[in-house]
């Protein structure tokens, strides 16, 4: 338990950030309500930002996360640094998909009547019984606390913590899932990062393994160039 604590002390920039727009997220849902929450999220919906939006919440997909790992694995040879990342996937994937199994709920397209809610996006498919929960949130929390942990510059925290809620926020966007759904999965992404560090750096046989983590983060405050390729 110490250990933990002494990890989220140790990054309060990121978990504190994390934590703020959760509270804040989970207040206004519990104020407005499910769907009352869900059209002051999506009511301006510019053609530049459908076409933002329909590819970037393409960061929380699994296809990307393991391209990620792979790339850094393969080809810089990070193979602890993409061993953690794997299992923070690994780790929220399979809460998730538990969840989802035992208890779903309808997506906004499924949930509101046909003519309720117009700005659906073209190019988007979406399965009737995916919610409750927001795969692609945790997808991208999971590897952003990972990625939040290794950078030894704190600062970058804030704006690690922004690309993973932008995901979140492109689900509602999209129409893909409600606040709720976003705010649990960042919430598991979260907790599954922590995790997985927590293994990788505090467990035996595997603590070399968080010093090797921590080399890619000196890197990543050394340069932009590999802030930009260590964070994706």
């Amino acid at each position: 338990m110490k250990n933990i604590t002494s990890l989220i002390n140790s990054n309060r920039i990121y978990f504190t950030g994390t934590t703020a727009m959760l509270v804040a997220g989970l207040i206004f849902f519990l104020i407005q309500g499910r769907a009352a929450a869900f059209f002051p999220l999506d009511a301006f919906h510019p053609f530049w930002l459908n076409v933002f939006f329909i590819n970037y919440t393409f960061m929380g997909d699994g296809f990307f996360a393991l391209s990620l790992i792979a790339i850094l694995h393969f080809y810089y040879g990070k193979k602890q640094q993409a061993y953690t990342l794997l299992s923070s996937f690994i780790i929220s994937g399979s809460v998730v998909q538990v969840i989802k199994n035992l208890a779903n709920a309808s997506l906004p397209k499924f949930y509101f009547e046909a003519g309720t809610y117009l700005q659906f996006t073209d190019g988007i498919t979406l399965s009737a019984d995916s919610g409750l929960i927001s795969a692609h949130t945790a997808t991208a929390f999971a590897i952003a606390t990972v990625m939040a942990l290794m950078i030894k510059n704190k600062k970058m925290q804030l704006l690690i913590v922004a690309a993973a809620a932008l995901v979140g926020y492109s689900r509602i966007y999209l129409a893909g899932h409600f606040l709720m759904d976003v705010i649990t999965g960042a919430a598991i992404g979260t907790v599954s990062g922590l995790t997985a560090v927590y293994l990788a750096a505090y467990k035996p046989g595997l603590k070399r393994s968080f010093t090797k983590l921590q080399s890619i983060g000196e890197k990543t405050a050394q340069t932009p160039a590999d802030i930009h390729t260590a964070t994706g």
